[in-house]
């Protein structure tokens, strides 16, 4: 058979061979198709031409009414060759099977099932339950935050030892309230003995300039002394003296009197206040001024600061002036007055919080440094808000759920952004609610009602 030499004799190997209902089929990668069947002879043909006609129709029996051409190579490019190869695997897939049921490629209907909402709850004689419609009114913008008891730092007094040495005898305590003047401890120093010992030294050295000075003055006023010698004297004498004022106003910096030389040296407070800080005990050694701190720390408790951190999502919503009331974990039941006199400029990168300074009046001394307490800011501007009982909001998880009615028997567990509880026991609800929507007002008991209902 022609088809069959032309194969055996050809040196180039078809991109794609097969039979299609008893005839053979090869395609070369120059677009040379070659059709072999007992009852005819080799129609060959471009495979551009071919896909470009039978792109959609290609079968068996197309191959049979090709024009009978000459067998020879058309000069069409590998990739069209490849094209060719791609419509004959269509055609041998349309020879080995029936036309396909259209039908079968319809996707199955969708069935949808109903899951019940578990935030929906029916309740048994609903009535047993007292129900609040939430009302909108204007509210003044509020925040609450924690804060502590601090002193003025404008009112506090460190209380220092010039000089190195070790404790003799502690006068006062933490926590005990002084006196301007009070003694609070003694210290033994060294560095006072060696200025009594300076000053004694300059000491003498001015008296024996005096009475060298003295001498020389009876001498020239005979005549038998030098004027340039009797100056000389003069300026030694005033260098000595010199000298010596000079060591008596280091023992009095030191902590010394002059007058009464000792080698221990006092330390008196240098106002009346409480100590709030201690770091020295009996006994103990105290360093130089450079390197050690503060023996006692002295404040003026009659002025407090209140330090609230306030976090920066709540910044916007303070401002200086603004009035605050404080409630103490000592003192439950009393509120304290005051309002903001500093907002800080650096918010701390741990806490993303900044600090807000309340100033507060203390003459009743019921406010110690450290206390804890509840600072609750009111802002000057109003805001429209939506109330609701305070006893209608439920917490749970750290989030906030009111129970909002639907019909006649079923509620709604709904999750609400809660903000702060006014003084007539009724709380701003932020966003999650609105106006009008009737809730139950005890959700607590509601709630323990609902999951009786759910364990029958």
């Amino acid at each position: 058979m022609k088809g069959g030499s032309l194969l055996r004799n050809s040196r180039r190997w078809p991109v794609f061979s097969g039979t299609c209902r008893g005839r053979f089929l090869a395609i070369f990668a120059e677009g040379t198709l070659v059709v072999e069947s007992s009852s005819s002879p080799v129609w060959p043909r471009p495979a551009g031409r071919l896909l470009l006609r039978n792109s959609h129709k290609m079968d068996c029996a197309a191959i049979s009414s090709f024009p009978r051409l000459p067998v020879r190579a058309a000069p069409f490019a590998l990739l069209a060759g490849s094209v060719l190869a791609g419509a004959a695997l269509l055609m041998m897939a349309g020879c080995s099977r029936e036309a396909v049921n259209a039908a079968s490629n319809v996707a199955p209907a969708t069935t949808v099932e109903t899951v019940p909402d578990r935030n929906v709850v029916t309740v048994v004689n609903p009535e047993r339950f007292a129900l609040a419609r939430a009302a909108v009114r204007r509210e003044s913008d509020q925040i609450w935050a924690n804060g502590v008891v601090a002193a003025d730092v404008s009112r506090t007094y460190p209380v220092t030892a010039l000089s190195s040495g070790r404790v003799v005898e502690i006068r006062a305590r933490l926590g005990d309230d002084v006196r301007r003047g009070q003694l609070l401890l003694t210290i033994t120093s060294p560095d006072m003995s060696q200025a009594i010992s300076d000053l004694q030294k300059f000491r003498a050295n001015e008296a024996l300039t005096k009475a060298q000075l003295d001498r020389n003055q009876v001498l020239y006023s005979h005549g038998v002394f030098a004027k340039k010698d009797l100056e000389i004297a003069e300026d030694t004498y005033n260098k000595a003296r010199i000298d010596r004022q000079t060591a008596e106003e280091h023992i009095r910096i030191l902590g010394g009197d002059p007058q009464h030389l000792s080698s221990q040296i006092e330390i008196y407070a240098p106002v009346a206040g409480t100590i709030i800080e201690q770091n020295v005990t009996s006994a103990a050694g105290v360093k130089s001024l450079d390197n050690s701190p503060s023996l006692f720390t002295i404040a003026d408790l009659s002025n407090v600061w209140v330090l609230c951190d306030v976090y920066e999502n709540d910044l916007a919503r303070v401002h200086l002036g603004d009035k605050a009331e404080i409630e103490l974990i000592a003192y439950p039941n009393r509120h304290l007055a005051g309002r903001v006199a500093n907002i800080s400029k650096l918010l701390d990168p741990n806490t993303r919080a900044a600090k807000v300074r309340i100033e507060l009046a203390n003459s009743a001394g019921i406010l110690r440094p450290n206390m804890f307490a509840s600072v609750h800011v009111v802002s000057q501007g109003f805001e429209t808000r939506t109330v609701i009982p305070a006893s209608a909001v439920l917490r749970l998880q750290d989030r906030d759920w009111v129970f909002v009615k639907l019909n006649d028997k079923q509620f709604r567990r709904t999750e609400v952004h809660a903000g702060p509880v006014n003084s007539d026991n009724t709380q701003n609800i932020l966003r999650g609610l609105h106006t009008g929507e009737q809730v139950a007002s005890d959700a607590l008991a509601f709630d323990r009602e609902v999951q009786k209902s759910s364990e029958q």
